[in-house]
């Protein structure tokens, strides 16, 4: 073989194929689907632990409320301001952001409750009552 035909032959070589490019192009593609999926997962089950800890959080603003006024409030807005018929109010309790769930949804709320003098119950990811996962509900008393 010549010398120019051996130089053409490595440069050849050396190079990839169009066919090679796109399938690994593509594999890259595959592996990054997985794991935006896996750490869209991994989000929500962490926005389904906050809310279950803002819950608890929620209780003892409420607790504190109760300690002031005698009772726990007719509603959760009560914790952010005064309402007319609070006569030892102290607050405010919460502020604003502290009665949605990490999901953007906000709490439910009852008192007097099922469970005790209050119930507050976080829906989950879906925001409906029911579900698993990270769509099953919480409440206080759990």
């Amino acid at each position: 073989m010549s010398n120019s035909k051996r130089n053409v032959h490595r440069l050849r070589a050396a190079g990839f194929s169009l066919i090679e490019m796109l399938a690994v192009i593509v594999l890259i593609g595959i592996v990054a689907g997985i794991v935006v999926q896996q750490v869209g997962k991994n989000v929500d089950k962490g926005k389904y632990g906050a809310g279950k800890a803002q819950v608890q959080s929620l209780a003892g603003k409420i607790e504190g409320y109760a300690l002031d006024n005698g009772s726990a409030p007719p509603r959760l807005e009560d914790l952010v301001s005064r309402p007319g018929n609070a006569g030892n109010w102290m607050g405010p309790y919460a502020k604003e952001s502290d009665l949605k769930d990490p999901f953007g949804h906000a709490f439910q709320y009852k008192a007097p409750g099922e469970h005790g003098d209050f119930d507050i119950v976080f829906l989950g990811k879906d925001g409906q009552a029911g579900g698993d996962g990270v769509n099953a509900d919480y409440g206080n008393w759990q």
